[in-house]
């Protein structure tokens, strides 16, 4: 009786679930003083040992081996508190060695792990479905390592606690290839970059970006070339950086040549004209920098390669002469993500006769379009001609006379006014433009369409005469 008293209600409390005393050896069930851990299965001397189940108070458990009273050996854990499992080896109550972990908000790892951080070789997969597989410290992707991501690109490279840093391959979904250097998950440094589009870049990259990379397109060659009717002439052009110099490090842009004839709005009672457009033919005069607008005109060039139908630029934009949307930069929400790996080899030179437009890609920055012809009015152009007399009659006429003038055309009166050979270009200023039509655009921007000024002058001519500003079109 006088040993039932010296307990206290506190000593008592563990025997309405377990034995006053822990197991000493064998199957047995302990309830530990504070009531936060319970102990169901094996015991050796006084100790966990062999296999057995741990429960936590706030609903996590291990169950699994235990060596001299410790978590050790083969076993699963579960946390209550983040919703987490383990299935795999501990160390003295922490995963360590070979595992599985799941996660409660998605995904797995399955690999090497550290006093419960993932340590070593492993496989990851996000809650996203991306997976990395390679080497990781505390807990972190760290070292050599690939990783396939939720847009379908792939890395294969140097990882730094978690960035990809050093040098790695970059896999696009879309074709797109870059190889090279890496800082802070970004392109830095040097390396080369093959865009899905054939444009490829060679070079520095600061901050994700090419360093060198071409910003505009220029025309080599004077301000106003001057060509000989009938004659062909070659056109060299160059991808220039802000500051002028040539982006050797960049090729495969695509650049399209077109042509424009000056385009005359002339007044209610002007004497002179040069082309009559058929309602049926008319286009939206181009708007140029040199303070007047063109229209269409055909030219014929001997490529280095062509397009057939159906290709790539073709079929994305071969119809674009010059519209707006062509001189203007193309953005993409996903200039690189989500962006053949390869140029490919293009066939020998032939020649593309009365084509609206031709195409060139650039090599080293350079691209040059040879033998450019510049081909007769189309037939819904028709040029009238400029007579002298017409002038003379206008400068007869009575002051205030609003009549309009007599003006003639070649087709509807040839005895009075020399023919124009339609079988030949006429002598005219005309607009050579030079767009990107590369597709998709390289890293979503396209480059701004750049302009050239061509003088048709007759055989033998070197300049053209003197015109008034009042009558430019008396140039015809």
């Amino acid at each position: 009786m006088a040993a039932a008293e010296d307990q206290n209600p506190a000593s008592l409390q563990p025997l309405r679930h377990s034995p006053r005393l822990r197991p000493r050896n064998g199957y047995g069930v302990y309830v530990y003083p504070n009531s936060f851990f319970r102990y169901e299965g094996e015991w050796k001397g006084g100790k966990k040992h062999g296999h057995g189940k741990l429960l936590f108070k706030d609903g996590s458990y291990y169950e699994g081996e235990f060596v001299n009273g410790e978590i050790t050996g083969e076993g699963y854990q579960h946390w209550a508190w983040s919703g987490n499992t383990y299935s795999g080896q501990f160390v003295l109550g922490e995963p360590q060695g070979h595992g599985i972990m799941k996660y409660k908000a998605g995904g797995h790892y399955e690999g090497e792990l550290s006093q419960g951080l993932r340590e070593g070789q492993g496989f990851l997969e996000d809650q996203d479905g991306q997976v990395y597989q390679g080497s990781f410290h505390d807990n972190k992707r760290h070292g050599r390592g690939q990783m396939v991501f939720k847009n379908g690109d792939k890395y294969e490279g140097d990882w730094v606690r978690d960035q990809r840093q050093g040098h790695g391959v970059l896999f696009c979904a879309d074709g797109s290839t870059y190889k090279g250097q890496w800082h802070n998950d970004v392109f830095s440094g040097l390396g080369s970059l093959v865009h899905c589009s054939g444009v490829t870049y060679c070079g520095m990259f600061i901050n994700g970006h090419p360093a060198a990379q071409a910003k505009k397109i220029v025309v080599l060659g004077p301000e106003l070339l001057e060509v000989v009717q009938g004659s062909p002439f070659t056109l060299s052009v160059q991808l220039q950086q802000d500051d002028g110099e040539v982006a050797k490090s960049e090729s495969g842009r695509v650049l399209k040549i077109s042509a424009g004839v000056r385009y005359v709005q002339l007044p209610e009672y002007s004497e002179v004209s040069f082309f009559k457009m058929d309602d049926a033919h008319m286009e939206t005069p181009i708007q140029t920098p040199f303070g007047f607008q063109c229209i269409p005109y055909p030219l014929s060039v001997s490529t280095s390669w062509g397009l057939e139908p159906g290709s790539t630029v073709e079929s994305a934009r071969a119809d674009l002469l010059l519209s707006k949307k062509d001189s203007e930069p193309v953005l993409d929400s996903e200039a690189f993500h989500g962006k053949g790996d390869t140029l490919s080899i293009l066939p020998a030179r032939r020649h593309e006769p009365c084509c609206s437009a031709a195409y060139q890609r650039v090599d080293q920055g350079c691209a040059e379009f040879v033998d450019i012809h510049l081909g007769a009015p189309p037939p819904g152009m028709q040029p009238y001609l400029f007579l002298p007399s017409m002038l003379e009659k206008a400068g007869n006429r009575p002051k205030g006379d609003r009549s309009p003038p007599e003006v003639l055309s070649t087709a509807q009166e040839p005895l009075r006014a020399k023919p124009w050979p339609l079988s030949h270009t006429c002598l005219r200023e005309y607009v050579l433009m030079v767009c990107d039509v590369t597709s998709p655009p390289f890293l979503g921007h396209r480059l701004p369409t750049t302009f050239k000024h061509l003088r048709i002058l007759a055989r033998g001519d070197i300049h053209l005469p003197h015109v008034p500003e009042d009558h430019p079109e008396a140039l015809s």
